[in-house]
């Protein structure tokens, strides 16, 4: 028995396997794998009582794929491919981890480590600090004039309770050096209205997935918000980056 009076499993428990996958993926965490699962990319078994039980080679399927989102950028469809591939026999080798990450291969203009483009973690919830008004300006270095035209054009919004988050500073300390080439905020309501654009096309995709009515639909929804937003700013940059070549002759 265990110490919480359950029977001892032979398989692993999600904890365990959280244990497990920490050292070398220390952003996983217990509703990420549970994510997973819900696409299909591990198939832990279930006791009688409904506990899941990972196995050896289920931990093995998880370090794959997240070595393959981590290092190559694949999406989880394509990794899924790769596995269901595997599953079939359509790979030669010994396990998990000694054929299918030699078959990966990093999908041509989508972001990867070092390449400046976002990746679906920059996406993730940061601490919870909540910074003043004075806090705000001392960080970004702009005056009370400045933040009330970034507020004005709706380029930083307080919360409820009247407070910033980090970002807003990043958004500040942007703005701040790009009316050092002339440009003022009101020259930039078009880069809200395109951001709160993206937003409404992603809340349309995400908004059912996280009103199913199970446990594990809030974990699916935010993963799902995640790996959107990456590919959504990515496209962006990357038509940005085409613009600007056509527009300098490059």
């Amino acid at each position: 028995m265990t110490a919480a009076g359950r029977p001892q499993r032979d398989g692993l428990s999600i904890g365990a396997v959280l244990a497990q996958l920490r050292p070398d993926f220390p952003d996983v965490t217990i509703s990420k794998i549970r994510f997973l699962e819900s696409e299909g990319l591990v198939r832990p078994g279930r006791t009688a009582s409904g506990y899941r039980q990972f196995s050896a080679a289920d931990v093995e399927r998880l370090r794959f794929v997240l070595a393959a989102q981590r290092d190559h950028y694949l999406p989880l469809k394509v990794i899924k491919e790769q596995l269901d591939a595997a599953d079939r026999g359509l790979s030669d080798g010994q396990g998990l981890g000694g054929r299918l990450p030699r078959k990966l291969v990093p999908i041509p203009a989508t972001p990867g480590p070092g390449d400046g483009l976002p990746r679906p973690d920059d996406f993730a919830p940061g601490r919870d600090v909540r910074l003043t008004r004075e806090d705000l300006l001392a960080e970004a270095g702009v005056d009370n004039s400045l933040l009330a035209e970034l507020e004005q054009y709706g380029l930083i919004r307080p919360g409820a309770a009247g407070f910033y988050d980090p970002d807003a500073v990043l958004v500040a300390r942007t703005v701040r050096a790009m009316t050092e080439y002339g440009i003022e905020p009101r020259h930039l309501r078009a880069f809200r209205a395109s951001a709160d654009r993206e937003v409404g096309l992603l809340e349309q995709i995400v908004a059912p997935v996280s009103r199913q009515r199970d446990p594990d639909a809030k974990a699916r929804a935010d993963e799902l918000a995640r790996q959107l937003a990456a590919l959504s700013v990515t496209l962006h940059t990357l038509l940005v980056k085409a613009g600007i070549r056509d527009v300098t002759g490059g």
